[in-house]
C-alpha cells in the first residue's frame, strides 16, 4: 500500500536522524564522564577511547527505543500537521490500521534491543569492570609517576619522583613513605634506578637517609646511605573474584535466581518491552490538534520516556530489595502502561467522547440488569 510504503521511508529517515543525534550527544557527555574518571585514577587515561566505545554501546538499547520513539512522533505528528492522517483516516482506516505498518518497521529496532540487552549488555559492563580492575591493580612502580604523589596499592606506601629521564628507568629526588609492620619510615635520595635482581624487582637509590619510628614512639632512628635497595612487588593481575549482576550474561542470571539477579533480568527484560509500547504511546500522542505546536510532542515524549526509564530503575532497585517481585513488576508496570495506552489508542480510534463512553456503558448496564 503506497500510505505504508511512504510512511516507512519517512520513519526511516527521521529515525536515523534521531539516531545520529542521540549516539553523537551521548558519546561528548560519555567522553567528558570518562575524561574525569581517567583523572581520578579510575582507567588508564590510554584506554578513555576504549571504555567510551563500551560504554556508548551499554546505551545502545536505550538510544535506539527514544530514537524510534522520537521518529514516530515525528512522522506522524508532520502528518496530521499537513492533512494526511485526516485524508487517511476519512478513507475508512481507523487509527489502529497505523499500528500494522509501524510494528513492520520497527521489529528490527526490536530484534537489534532484545540481542544488545540479553548479549551484548553485560559483556560490555564485564570489559569496562575488568578495565578498571587491571588499571587498579597495577604495580607499584607503575604507579610513579614524575611530580606526582602516587600511592601503592595496598596504601602502604606513598611515592614521589622530581622528574624521569626520558626513556629510562631513572629518577631524580626521589621520596618515599611507608607505614608497615608497626614502624614508619621516610626515605629520600638523590637518584633512583629500577633493576631486576633474581631475587625481584628493586629500586635501588642512592645518595640518600632514612628516618623511621615506631609508632607510638618518640624515638627516632636517623641513617644515611650511599647505596639502598627497596623490593617493589609486583603485583599479578587476577580476574575478578566479585562480578556485579549486570557483568553476568543472562544464562548465569537465570541459574541462580536471586533477588540481584531477578533485579538485573527486569532491567534486561524491560528494555525489550519498553521499546514496544513506546511504539502505542507514540500513535496515542501523536493525534492531536494540528493547530497546536510540535514541539509540545516533543516535550510531552520526552517527559513520558523519562518517567518511564524512572520507574524501570525504581522497580529493579525494589526487586533487589525484596518489596516486589520480578512478576509484579513486569504486569504492574510494562501491563498497566500498555494496557492504558491500548485503551486511549483505541478510544480514539472510535473517536469516542467522554459524554460518548459514559452513555454506552450505562447502555449496557441497562441491557444486563442483572
Amino acid at each position: 500500500m503506497l500510505f505504508h510504503s511512504s510512511l516507512r521511508k519517512e520513519l526511516s529517515r527521521s529515525f536515523g536522524a534521531s539516531l545520529i543525534v542521540l549516539v553523537t550527544v551521548v558519546m561528548t557527555m560519555t567522553l567528558i564522564r570518562t575524561l574525569g574518571l581517567a583523572s581520578r585514577g579510575s582507567f588508564n587515561p590510554s584506554d578513555v577511547f576504549l571504555v567510551m566505545g563500551y560504554t556508548v554501546l551499554a546505551y545502545m538499547p536505550t538510544l535506539l527505543t527514544l530514537g524510534l520513539f522520537i521518529a514516530i512522533i515525528s512522522t506522524l505528528s508532520r502528518m496530521y500537521r499537513d492533512s494526511e492522517m485526516v485524508i487517511w483516516l476519512s478513507s475508512g482506516q481507523g487509527l489502529l490500521s497505523v499500528v500494522r505498518p509501524l510494528l513492520r518497521f520497527a521489529w528490527p529496532v526490536f530484534a537489534v534491543v532484545a540481542g544488545l540487552a540479553l548479549l551484548i549488555l553485560p559483556w560490555t559492563n564485564l570489559r569496562i569492570e575488568e578495565l578498571k580492575n587491571q588499571y587498579e591493580k597495577r604495580s607499584d612502580l607503575e604507579r610513579v609517576e614524575p611530580g606526582q604523589f602516587q600511592e601503592s596499592a595496598d596504601g602502604s606506601r606513598v611515592f614521589f619522583v622530581e622528574k624521569e629521564a626520558s626513556g629510562t628507568q631513572t629518577g631524580a629526588n626521589v621520596f618515599i613513605a611507608t607505614t608497615e609492620k608497626g614502624k614508619e619510615t621516610v626515605t629520600s635520595a638523590r637518584n633512583g634506578r629500577i633493576e631486576n635482581l633474581p631475587t625481584g624487582r628493586f629500586l635501588m637509590l642512592s645518595n640518600g637517609q632514612r628516618l623511621e619510628r615506631t609508632i607510638g614512639s618518640s624515638d627516632l632512628k636517623l641513617s644515611e646511605f650511599e647505596q639502598y635497595g627497596v623490593q617493589i612487588g609486583q603485583e599479578t593481575l587476577v580476574r575478578l573474584n566479585y562480578r556485579p549482576a549486570n557483568t553476568r550474561t543472562t544464562g548465569e542470571l537465570l541459574k541462580n535466581l536471586t533477588p540481584g539477579h531477578w533485579a538485573e533480568l527486569s532491567w534486561r527484560l524491560g528494555l525489550i518491552l519498553t521499546s514496544f509500547n513506546f511504539v502505542i504511546i507514540g500513535v496515542t500522542v501523536s493525534s492531536v490538534n494540528p493547530r497546536v505546536a510540535r514541539s509540545a510532542n516533543l516535550v510531552f515524549a520526552l517527559f513520558a520516556f523519562v518517567l518511564y526509564y524512572n520507574l524501570l530503575s525504581l522497580g529493579q532497585n525494589a526487586i533487589a530489595t525484596g518489596k516486589f517481585s520480578f512478576t509484579q513488576l513486569l504486569v504492574g508496570l510494562h501491563g498497566s502502561i500498555f494496557v492504558l495506552a491500548m485503551l486511549v489508542l483505541i478510544k480514539r480510534h472510535h473517536n469516542w467522547q467522554g459524554r460518548e463512553m459514559l452513555a454506552l456503558l450505562h447502555w449496557r448496564r441497562g441491557a444486563n440488569p442483572s
